[in-house]
């Protein structure tokens, strides 16, 4: 396995650990359409959580968070209107949110969760 793919693997896993503790119950993850991947698929009470999780081990390439943008976010709204249809889910409204970390080299760590990101 590539050190970047054990890297994003790590913070999927974080972004998971961090949305459970704050009480959303995770669906799925890695589903895949032909319209791209989403990470975490959650529910927060009647509220369908689509999630983006960008991982850096530096900043050097900008911030995590930067690397999501409106063409991003319209791809993770195409592929989560696939996930409904295909699983005949009605949620009454969907949040897309995007957790960022960097995973510093000195073994710090820090997670940014924006939610509701247009």
């Amino acid at each position: 396995m590539r050190a970047t793919d054990a890297l994003g693997r790590r913070g999927e896993e974080l972004a998971a650990a961090h949305l459970n503790d704050l009480g959303l119950v995770i669906l799925e993850r890695n589903y895949r359409s032909r319209a791209g991947e989403l990470d975490i698929i959650a529910r927060d009470g009647d509220v369908l959580v689509i999630c983006e999780v960008k991982t850096r081990s530096t900043e050097h390439f900008g911030h995590p968070l930067a690397a999501v943008d409106h063409r991003k976010l319209r791809r993770m709204r195409r592929v989560a209107l696939d996930w409904v249809s295909e699983r005949g889910v009605r949620p009454g409204s969907i949040r897309f949110d995007v957790i960022g970390i960097l995973d510093g080299a000195s073994g710090s760590l820090t997670l940014e969760h924006l939610r509701g990101v247009d």
